[in-house]
């Protein structure tokens, strides 16, 4: 960045050509570059800004990604041929693709309201059975609906999210069980494993299971809205700066999206599960699964791993607290926790993580997801 910074000061009136030295260092992007967007995208995540480009001569980056586009030598046939040749598949697939994009994320949700429904007809070791039959049907059926569309990771990224995943299923055990073992533990419990109902030793809340499966299909919908409007700002903003400020509408609206169909899921799903109509620990959790999921698509995949972990991290510390406060001399661990549980509930402990893990994660994709560099095909991590 140092070294291109350097460059474009030396880009003054008298220089004979500077665009075409600073062509010869990205050559190969601007070579097989698709459009002069996408080298605007990469010249900018190569630390390059409007203010760099007025001392090539030009009043932002997009101009300069123009000229960049237009330097660089293509045969006529290729170019004529270059773009038929893509979209001949995707016109042959066109009969697929709405199938397959409208069924794939439908399928976790569908699947996990089917095995609740066959678990609560079942008792004793079938029950068993059941649940874990149904467990790995959805645990594949999500499998299959994250690897394609817009919730899909690209494949420069395919080594990292097995972290991130580690910790999205600590969050929804946490989800399922976390709040019937803080309250039993408060109690002085639990005196016995779980049973699959929820009023046994250590009880089980179902309810964000089925909300959570069947909000797959409104976020790869939002996730999809997003990047689609992201890519047209980017053909119709003439600055960095301008195109941070026209998205970042377009990604707190596609959150907002996602948050309103969840709401309106576990409204749903509240009459079939004997549970509120208003969750706001799914609700925080849904958020923050989203925009960690969000980022790590579009090649951010820090941040949602570090939030991610802190979160599980600090879930799994509520009841480790209250367990270790019956140790002598300890009472004073589990203080917090328990005045906290006393005062909003043991739902308390997942709002307040989740929601503060969703709430950085959501500061720091406003800053990250506004960039053009953010809507390239990412090669690794950043």
């Amino acid at each position: 960045m140092t070294d291109l910074n350097e460059l474009g000061r030396r880009a003054l009136p008298g220089a004979a050509d500077p665009v075409k030295v600073l062509l010869h260092r990205h050559r190969e992007l601007c070579e097989r570059a698709v459009d002069p967007l996408e080298i605007a995208a990469g010249l900018e995540a190569h630390g390059i800004t409007d203010r760099t480009a007025a001392r090539f001569r030009h009043r932002d980056v997009f101009s300069l990604a123009e000229e960049l586009y237009a330097r660089v030598p293509r045969d006529t046939d290729t170019a004529t041929d270059g773009p038929a040749a893509p979209d001949a598949p995707c016109r042959e697939a066109a009969g697929r693709r709405p199938v397959a994009a409208l069924l794939l994320p439908l399928l976790p949700g569908a699947l996990c309201a089917a095995s609740l429904a066959v678990l609560f007809r079942t008792h004793g070791q079938t029950r068993l059975y059941t649940a874990a039959i149904g467990a790995l049907a959805v645990a594949l059926a999500l499998r299959a609906a994250l690897r394609r569309g817009p919730l899909a990771v690209p494949d420069g990224l395919s080594s990292r999210p097995a972290a991130t995943g580690s910790w999205t299923c600590w969050l929804l055990a946490y989800a399922v069980l976390g709040d019937g073992l803080l309250r039993t533990a408060i109690a002085g419990g639990p005196d016995g494993l779980p049973d699959g109902t929820a009023d046994g030793d250590w009880p089980l809340t179902l309810a964000p299971l089925p909300a959570l499966t069947l909000a797959c299909a409104p976020a790869t919908w939002a996730a999809g809205l997003f990047t689609t409007r992201a890519r047209r700002k980017l053909t119709s903003s003439r600055g960095l700066e301008d195109f941070a400020a026209s998205v970042r509408p377009v990604l707190l609206g596609a959150v907002a999206l996602f948050l309103g169909a969840l709401a309106a899921l576990v409204a749903l799903c509240a009459p079939f599960l004997d549970t509120g109509r208003f969750s706001p620990a799914v609700l925080a959790l849904g958020a923050l699964l989203f925009v960690a999921r969000l980022l790590t698509v579009h090649g951010f995949t820090h941040a949602p791993r570090v939030i991610l972990m802190l979160t599980a991290a600090a879930q799994v510390l509520a009841p480790a607290a209250v367990f270790a406060a019956r140790l002598p001399g300890c009472a004073a661990l589990g203080a917090p926790v328990e005045a906290l549980t006393a005062a909003w509930g043991p739902a308390a402990v997942p709002v307040l993580t989740c929601g503060a893990g969703a709430l950085t994660l959501l500061v720091h994709a406003s800053r990250t997801l506004t960039r053009a560099s953010a809507h390239q095909r990412p090669e690794q991590p950043r």
